[in-house]
């Protein structure tokens, strides 16, 4: 009886033995399976991560480029303003030089006639010159038989009508160099308006590169209209004060050179030129 006992003890640890390696073994393709499906299941979580394709980076943009979009209109009325003051500017230094204003050898040549006692020469070598002084010269002898007061006022008409007249064509750049900050100052404004209207239609709060194409208007056009200003008003100032000083440098030159018929009207002097 034990023998048969422990014979099936032995059986019994045998079948469990059996039972355990054949679970065991069961389990493990389960596990692996198990494993398999959660790597499955993870494995689309890279392409579910990518789906959202990322925003392409803005492509380069070059600096000249930029300020030109940001401009618009503005930037174009400015370009325009620069190009007519440079060529006022150009103008206006070839016109106020003193070979137009004052030659010395247009002076020296009516000075001669005059020692030469040639007036109506002297008064010839002026209508034939264009110069300032010339046409200041010419207008007082022209007058000179009406008396030596008389031909000062008509040398001094000629004088301040001249002057306005290169002053008109320096009071175009003032004008630039006035209206030019006023434009992009109107820039200026349109551009911060530009940035509270992306604000105030936002129903969230406005990315910065939403505000960036107003503030960049208003920044451009004002640096634009201060780098036409600036320089117009400069040119002005220079031109101006040079303009001046050869007005008042043909204004000596001449009474010094009207004052030799000084006595003309008085009895016994000399004939006057005449036209």
């Amino acid at each position: 009886m034990p023998d048969h006992t422990v014979a099936r003890s032995r059986v019994w640890s045998t079948l469990l033995l059996l039972l355990a390696i054949g679970i065991v073994g069961g389990g493990l393709p389960a596990t692996g399976w198990a494993y398999q499906g959660e790597g499955d299941a993870a494995a689309p979580a890279p392409a579910a991560e990518a789906a959202p394709e990322a925003e392409p980076s803005p492509s380069s943009q070059s600096f000249l480029s930029w300020m030109v979009a940001a401009s618009g209109l503005f930037g174009a009325v400015l370009l325009l303003l620069s190009f007519l003051m440079v060529a006022i500017i150009m103008m206006n230094v070839l016109q106020v030089r003193r070979e137009n204003l004052l030659p010395q050898s247009f002076v020296e040549a009516f000075e001669g006639k005059l020692q030469g006692k040639d007036y109506q020469g002297a008064y010839e070598t002026a209508r034939a010159d264009d110069s300032f002084v010339a046409r200041v010269l010419a207008a007082g002898l022209s007058k000179l038989n009406r008396g030596y007061g008389e031909a000062v006022e008509g040398m001094q008409e000629v004088g301040e009508e001249e002057t306005m007249e290169m002053e008109h064509r320096l009071s175009y750049l003032a004008l630039i160099g006035s209206i030019a900050p006023m434009i992009g100052l109107m820039g200026t404004v349109y551009g911060m308006i530009e940035s509270f209207r992306v604000i105030a239609n936002s129903p969230t709060q406005p990315k910065p590169s939403q505000l960036a194409e107003g503030i960049s208007t208003a920044l451009f056009t004002t640096l634009e209209g201060l780098t036409v200003a600036i320089p117009a008003m400069i040119a002005y100032s220079i031109l101006k004060n040079r303009m001046n000083r050869y007005v008042l440098e043909v204004g000596m030159v001449s009474e010094g050179l009207m004052s030799r018929f000084s006595s003309v009207g008085k009895p016994g002097k000399a004939a006057t030129p005449t036209e």
